[in-house]
């Protein structure tokens, strides 16, 4: 059985600003890969962009300890050359290859979730876990994602697009006309909630405005939704399955980077506080938000749910969600039935599957 174990290639870190989730997620990931059927190589990406084959510990790679374990160390990149199919690996002697049968970049935000991986992969002629470079890149640009669910006719919060380029103060009277207070600014190209701030007031506004320009020179500004925070979780290629709807319910105003990843007070409800028919129609919802942007693989969709009416609004789409052992995306599957370690396997298989 060992000699026939399938060679996976996980990818972590990234130059983003979520990279250290992305080493979280690896490393539950890792971990719950069955090591009787898979041989398991781990590739790690600094924060400055130096990939490395990283034969240490994995309990090690969560706090960042492996990039200074050098003895483990040997600088790797993806040859680009489909023919090859292969991770180059620098020894003292030369250029020794590894040919993994498929690539899982457990990467988030920029350079991992964003299309351009999964183009070098397609270069590669590799084979390669969650979506696409069509549905990566524009799940991952709001302001372009925006413009297709609206198309596909998906509620969705109204916004202004806010772009570096001018002045802030040249948005400020189509915000507070169209948008009003209280309202999120929202990097479009991060996740995790990295940037992302509510203002109360023009010095508010003015005030998350600069701080998501850190991140992106493209700030979503969106009106604010009274109601229950949902997830779901989608899963498949041709025929995508959603599973259970999920509701958080944070103790803070808002559900930020911190009450993510390191607040245990936060609250993950399965199913969801809502009725039956409003969670089937999030479930619709959310195969029609997959469907448009040519989704294969993974993905988790988000959305409101109103207090006063039930309606339901589309907030985002996220396409390498977060696998950490609190992430909402693997527990939704497992209230399906659906085990952290079978998931995985399915991932696996629907990468060995994707439809050109």
């Amino acid at each position: 059985m060992l000699a026939d174990r399938k060679k996976v290639c996980v990818i972590f870190g990234g130059k983003s600003p979520e990279h250290d989730i992305s080493l979280k997620s690896v490393t539950s990931v890792i971990n719950n890969l069955d090591k009787q059927k898979y041989d398991i190589i781990k590739i790690g990406i600094t924060k400055d962009g130096k990939w490395y084959l990283y034969s240490g510990d994995t309990d090690k790679i969560e706090s960042g300890i492996w990039e200074k374990e050098t003895e483990f160390l040997k600088r790797a990149v993806i040859s680009p050359d489909s023919e090859d199919k292969a991770i180059l690996i620098f020894e003292e002697k030369g250029i020794t290859k590894i040919h993994p049968d498929i690539v899982f970049p457990v990467l988030h935000g920029e350079y991992g979730e964003d299309g351009t991986i999964q183009g070098l992969l397609e270069l590669a002629g590799l084979k390669y876990v969650g979506m696409g470079v069509l549905g990566s890149s524009v799940g991952m640009d709001k302001s372009f994602s925006k413009i297709i669910f609206k198309n596909a006719g998906i509620p969705q919060a109204d916004w202004v697009l806010v772009k570096t380029e001018r002045d802030f103060g040249d948005y400020i009277k189509e915000i507070e006309e169209k948008i009003g207070y209280p309202c999120f600014v929202k990097p479009c190209n991060t996740g995790s909630s990295v940037g992302v701030g509510k203002a109360h007031d023009r010095d508010e506004l003015l005030k998350s405005l600069s701080e998501a320009a850190k991140f992106d020179r493209k700030i979503l500004v969106e009106e604010f939704i009274a109601g229950h925070e949902v997830e779901c979780a989608v899963l498949g290629n041709i025929n995508p399955k959603a599973a259970e709807v999920g509701e958080i319910l944070p103790t803070v105003e808002f559900y930020d980077f911190d009450a993510k990843y390191n607040d245990n007070s936060t609250v993950l409800k399965i199913p969801a506080e809502v009725s039956d028919e409003t969670r089937e129609k999030i479930r619709e919802l959310s195969l029609r938000a997959f469907s448009a942007i040519d989704g294969q693989g993974l993905a988790r969709v988000d959305f409101f749910v109103k207090y006063e009416n039930d309606e339901v609004i589309l907030n985002e789409i996220n396409t390498m969600p977060g696998f950490t052992n609190i992430s909402m995306y693997p527990k939704l599957w497992d209230a399906k039935g659906v085990g952290y370690r079978e998931l995985l396997d399915e991932l696996i298989s629907l990468g060995e599957k994707r439809v050109k």
